[in-house]
Parts: structure tokens; C-alpha cells; sequence
């Protein structure tokens, strides 16, 4: 079974995307700040969750009065696990937070705030509350294999700027940017939804983390020279 790190700040938090890469055959080691990290070298992927908003200086912009719950201990932490796994051409799977700070970490910038899009549904996270546009020839297209998908969204944050080497995959029909790649890189994938909570009954998001389970197996010990 193939380990994968997984970045995380609560355990509770943590569960879905424990699940959801268990139900596909991965081994997840749990990233946490503060706690010593798995030695890359000992993993062939990497899963960067979602979570509290990133500190706005990392992209160059003083703090809005709504962007909340700056963790600069997480954001260090998430941006090493980034570029190890990116040097060594490790999968990454970058999930909301994940998926803003891989924009950051390639030089993009955020909006730090897009209350109006925001939507909540804490009694049911899996619930579909938008769709997205999914771009042709995308790594997202590959792998749901349809035009556009139900999302499950609830972020008051997102990408702005592009960063250097990244492509929009998926976009609202608000223009909210909801699914970017790395142009190049076996499997950069960031997603702005949840679907670690879309997976029970929902066939498309099993076939993401299916897919990253895939580039994870197809990873080679070559791959890190």
C-alpha cells in the first residue's frame, strides 16, 4: 500500500480525506504543524487539505478585515511539503487551502474575500450547491469525463492572479476560478470544492481520488533523482 501525506490542523477535519484515500487503496501519514514531518522520501504523494485562510502576506497584500484564522505555523508547513513534493515530481492532490496555496506558492494572488459565493451546509458537506465548467483537454476533464459537474463549494476566499505554469480546469458560472493544473506535471491537480465529502455516492469524485491513487501506484523511485 502506497503512503501519502496528508496536511491537516484538526482531527476531525481529517477524517474524510482519511477515508477517502483509505477507499482507494492509499496509506495516508498525517502532516500536522508543530509535529515532526514524514520523511518525503518515505512517501509518493502528498494531499493538501482544506482549512483557514492563508496570511496574505504570502502573496503581497496586507489582511482584509474578513480574512480570519491566519496559521503561519500551517502555511510553512504546507508550502515545504509543496516544493518537495513538486522537486521530487511527487502527485499532489490540493484540496480548497490546498488548491489557493498552490496558486501562491507558483506566484498567483487570492481574493480574500467573495462572501457572495460563499455557501455553508455544515449539516450536509456533501451536498451540491453549484456547478462548474470543466475545461477540454484538462487532467479534471480526463477524469470526469463530462462538461460540467455539481460541486460542493464553501469558500469565502479564491484564486485571483494565476500563478507562472498553472491552467484554469474548472471555473463557475459566477467566474470564480474552481480547478487549476500544473502545465507538465504527471498529476498537479487543485480542486476549490470538498471531495473528500462528495464521495459516499458520488462516482465522479471516487474517479478523482481514484485517479490520484493511479499516479500515485505509476509514481517512480526514478522520479526522485
Amino acid at each position: 500500500m502506497s503512503r501519502v501525506l496528508l496536511s491537516y490542523r484538526y482531527e476531525e477535519k481529517a477524517l474524510p480525506y482519511l477515508k477517502a484515500l483509505q477507499a482507494v487503496g492509499l496509506e495516508p501519514l498525517l502532516a500536522k504543524p508543530g509535529v515532526a514531518l514524514p520523511s518525503i522520501l518515505d512517501i509518493k504523494g502528498v494531499v493538501l487539505s482544506g482549512g483557514n485562510d492563508l496570511n496574505p502576506a504570502r502573496y503581497g497584500q496586507s489582511v482584509h478585515e474578513k480574512t480570519v484564522d491566519i496559521d503561519d505555523e500551517r502555511d510553512a508547513m504546507e508550502l515545504q511539503i509543496l516544493q518537495q513534493a513538486l522537486a521530487l515530481r511527487l502527485p499532489a492532490l490540493c484540496i480548497c487551502r490546498g488548491m489557493q496555496l498552490l496558486n501562491v506558492h507558483f506566484g498567483g494572488t487570492l481574493y480574500q474575500d467573495i462572501s457572495d459565493h460563499a455557501v455553508v451546509t455544515r449539516k450536509n458537506p456533501g451536498k451540491v450547491v453549484h456547478e462548474v465548467g470543466i475545461a477540454p483537454g484538462s487532467k479534471l476533464r480526463d477524469i470526469f469525463e463530462q462538461a460540467s459537474v455539481g460541486v460542493n463549494s464553501r469558500h469565502h476566499q479564491a484564486v485571483d492572479s494565476l500563478g507562472t505554469g498553472l491552467n484554469i480546469s474548472a471555473i463557475a458560472l459566477d467566474g470564480t476560478i474552481e480547478g487549476i493544473e500544473l502545465e507538465g506535471a504527471p498529476f498537479v491537480v487543485g480542486v476549490q470544492w470538498h471531495p473528500e465529502d462528495q464521495v459516499p455516492g458520488n462516482a465522479a469524485n471516487g474517479r478523482l481520488f481514484a485517479k490520484f491513487a493511479r499516479a500515485v501506484e505509476d509514481s517512480s523511485p526514478l522520479d526522485k533523482c
